[in-house]
């Protein structure tokens, strides 16, 4: 004898116009009295009541909106819309350009419910057999970020990209740093062209690229304070960058830099033809008291000063301009102090780095290998008696 079921219990029935079968369950009333109705879909029962299973489990677990045809491409979307909002505009066209490139093409059919640690490994995993193990984790990065915006809004229940590590991708282009004799050789070549004072100043005192191309005028002092107690010698306030914002990378990267006199004698060159510039443009100067600028006074982007850079060492001798770019003058003295035997300490503060660590981890391979200290010192202390 079949019975019947309780009141409340739900039914299941056949839904013409939708030609599927319809599963209900009743979980009580809304604040409002509102009875709470959950329902699931198939094209049979079992799977109208398996539906319906999950959706009731959804809710017990306090997932209250988890539509099942919610894919990875509307989380990835989701996020890029709303997720990224106040960030630089560079961060923005990256993380799009990784999602739309790779993420959604991928993944993007997959509901986000049924994605599987599995299947971000094996995409991972694949991705690293042409992929840079740098761009590897910008894309580990941009899935996580959404899944967790997903998972924050009852899309799924859990993050699986966070359970995912990030495979060793294909080696990079390993950087470099110009000898001493190449960086004479660079600077003679970039003489009389509009680049020469970018790279004096890039070489000579190790400021990213960004941190130049943000520089004004304020910034620089190029007579210094001779009469302070003790005199102040010419020099630049590297306080500014082209990150969002306007500051500078990091805390400790806000520093005070005495300029060389190479620097100094190439600024005041630079300064005198910035007039000529100016006066050249006209109408179409635009004045934002830049020290680095393009022929009418604005910005330069980063394209355009590794194009000046390459065209100015061009005549360089044993110098490779298509090898090198601007931000290898910062490798570069790095590498020319720690030949000279300066400490790994003062160089950090120099570059603007946060501790000694993140100094011997970017530029591994320019900070010299052999601590002499000891020795030196050793030597001194027991020099090897001359055999008569």
């Amino acid at each position: 004898m079949t019975t019947r079921r309780s009141r409340g219990d739900g039914g299941l029935h056949w839904d013409e116009k939708r030609q599927r079968w319809i599963a209900t369950a009743s979980l009580g009333y809304d604040p409002s009295g509102r009875r709470i109705v959950k329902r699931g879909s198939g094209k049979t029962k079992t799977e109208a009541k398996n539906k319906l299973k999950e959706v009731l489990r959804d809710h017990e677990d306090g997932l209250a909106i988890a539509p099942t045809n919610y894919t990875v491409e509307n989380a990835v979307n989701d996020w890029l819309m709303y997720g990224l909002a106040g960030r630089d505009k560079r961060t923005l066209e990256a993380c799009t350009s990784l999602s739309r490139t790779h993420v959604i093409p991928a993944l993007g059919a997959r509901k986000l419910r049924d994605l599987s640690a599995e299947d971000v490994d094996r995409w991972l995993t694949d991705k690293a057999k042409t992929l840079s193990t740098r761009t590897l984790q910008g894309l580990h990065s941009c899935l996580n970020r959404a899944v967790k915006r997903a998972m924050a809004r009852d899309k799924v229940k859990r993050n699986v990209v966070e359970l995912c590590s990030v495979p060793t991708g294909q080696s990079g282009r390993p950087s470099k740093a110009l000898t001493f004799t190449q960086a004479e050789a660079v600077l003679k070549s970039a003489e009389k062209t509009s680049m020469y004072a970018y790279i004096v100043v890039s070489l000579l005192t190790g400021a990213r690229t960004e941190e130049l191309r943000a520089l004004t005028w304020d910034h620089v002092f190029l007579k210094g304070q001779p009469d302070t107690d003790p005199p102040i010698p010419p020099h630049i306030a590297v306080w500014r960058s082209v990150r969002a914002g306007g500051d500078t990378k990091t805390r400790k990267s806000r520093r005070t830099l005495a300029l060389p006199d190479r620097c100094v004698e190439a600024l005041w060159d630079h300064w005198v033809d910035q007039g000529w510039d100016r006066y050249a443009a006209g109408d179409k100067w635009e004045e934002n008291n830049l020290v680095f600028h393009s022929d009418v006074g604005k910005e330069l982007d980063p394209s355009h000063v590794r194009r000046a850079f390459r065209s100015a060492i061009g005549k360089a001798e044993g110098v490779n301009p298509a090898e090198w770019t601007p931000r290898e003058l910062r490798h570069s003295f790095v590498s020319l102090l720690s030949d000279k035997g300066v400490p790994l300490e003062e160089i950090s503060r120099l570059v603007g780095h946060s501790s000694t660590s993140v100094t011997e981890e970017v530029y591994r391979k320019q900070i010299r290998p052999v601590i002499q200290t000891g020795a030196t010192v050793m030597d001194d202390l027991f020099k090897q008696q001359p055999e008569r």
